[in-house]
């Protein structure tokens, strides 16, 4: 039998959807059918009480199960453009040989251009296509669906947005968990300890090639191509801080 939880082969590619939900049934049901999609994931607002498209899941997870087709729930802050970014991203790790076709036109503005960018930035095995639905009718809201039938479904033309480097990434993670504020020397240490930087340099001089090695490697990226870092100083205290942006990016790569 069918349900939300339904375990598929691990060996298969398969042809997931990813599709938030709005007010309206045939967006998401659809193209699902007319793909042939293996499974539909479903990304609900993670609060059922602010909003009003509980009738439009309902109808969409029975038209599924009639369908044969598998679906499983992702509930996340649908104004919420990080949250949902890293939402796709982590459907997509669960199994990265299968193939993602994601619906940009089934939920919100800020849903839409989240799963455009998700695309956008994880695709580097080109698993990933992002698609509009064009419904053959459009309505009013006043309460009822939105749009109905599927006239066609158009291809997202793809490109790419650059991520920073595995490296550049830990190295923000370290400041993170340190209050999003470190110092200098203590960055450098953690970072060499993890092998982030690696120094070729005799003892007498460690320290020193440390630091520069941190600095070409690890802060000016991160400050002067990312704007991800920031340093000040503090008498002699050289410090490292995220910048606003710094955090936002670990909160979708981490």
């Amino acid at each position: 039998m069918l349900n939300e939880h339904t375990i598929m082969s691990e060996h298969a590619r398969l042809r997931i959807h990813i599709a938030p939900l709005g007010f309206e049934s045939d967006r998401v049901v659809l193209p699902a059918i007319d793909m042939k999609a293996d499974k539909v994931w479903i990304l609900t607002h993670d609060d059922s009480k602010k909003t009003d498209a509980q009738s439009y899941l309902n109808d969409i997870k029975n038209r599924l199960k009639k369908s044969r087709i598998e679906f499983e729930i992702m509930r996340l802050n649908r104004l919420d453009l990080s949250r949902t970014i890293k939402g796709v991203r982590t459907i997509m790790d669960e199994g990265e040989e299968n193939t993602y076709y994601v619906n940009v036109s089934s939920g919100s503005k800020i849903q839409a251009v989240a799963c455009t960018m998700a695309c956008m930035m994880f695709n580097q095995k080109n698993n990933l296509i992002p698609y509009y639905v064009q419904p053959k009718d459009y309505y009013e809201y006043e309460g009822g669906q939105m749009s109905t039938g599927l006239e066609k479904i158009i291809y997202v033309p793809k490109y790419e947005i650059k991520t920073p480097e595995d490296r550049l990434v830990q190295s923000l993670q370290i400041i993170k968990t340190n209050n999003n504020r470190i110092t200098k020397s203590n960055l450098a240490t953690v970072a060499e300890e993890k092998g982030i930087i690696k120094i070729g340099a005799k003892m007498d001089n460690h320290k020193q090639a440390r630091f520069a090695s941190l600095d070409k490697n690890i802060i000016q990226p991160l400050k002067n191509d990312w704007g991800f870092v920031k340093e000040n100083k503090d008498g002699r205290t050289r410090w490292v801080e995220l910048t606003p942006e710094g955090e936002r990016i670990l909160e979708i790569l981490n």
